[in-house]
């Protein structure tokens, strides 16, 4: 059974920081892209970031060089670093894996506010 299941979300002051992890199951997770999208109430998913399976990250201009991707292998897990985080940053994450079938998590809230 595949499973995606994100963690690391929660409430950050803007400028903060927080560091999101997607641990993956029941598939060969090195063969595959994986990727971050977020999504706030009534407007659509949109990717922030994905990373391919030789490491090589691609960024939305929106976060580019203010958010890292990176994976492990060994771990089945994929993160996302947050730095100077804002209050637009604000919205559900989850993880993607680019398989076939491509598979999603459930999401993970993240909150900047004061």
């Amino acid at each position: 059974q595949v499973q995606l299941v994100e963690s690391g979300g929660g409430l950050v002051q803007p400028g903060g920081s927080l560091t999101l992890s997607c641990a993956a199951s029941g598939f060969t997770f090195s063969n595959y892209a994986m990727g971050w999208y977020r999504q706030t109430p009534g407007k659509q998913r949109d990717l922030v970031a994905n990373i391919f399976t030789d490491g090589g990250p691609w960024y939305d201009d929106s976060v580019k060089g203010r958010f890292t991707i990176s994976r492990d292998n060994a771990k089945s897990t994929v993160y996302l670093q947050m730095n100077t985080l804002k209050p637009e940053d604000t919205a559900v994450y989850s993880c993607y894996s680019y398989s076939q079938p491509e598979y999603w998590g459930r999401g993970t809230q993240v909150t900047v506010s004061t």
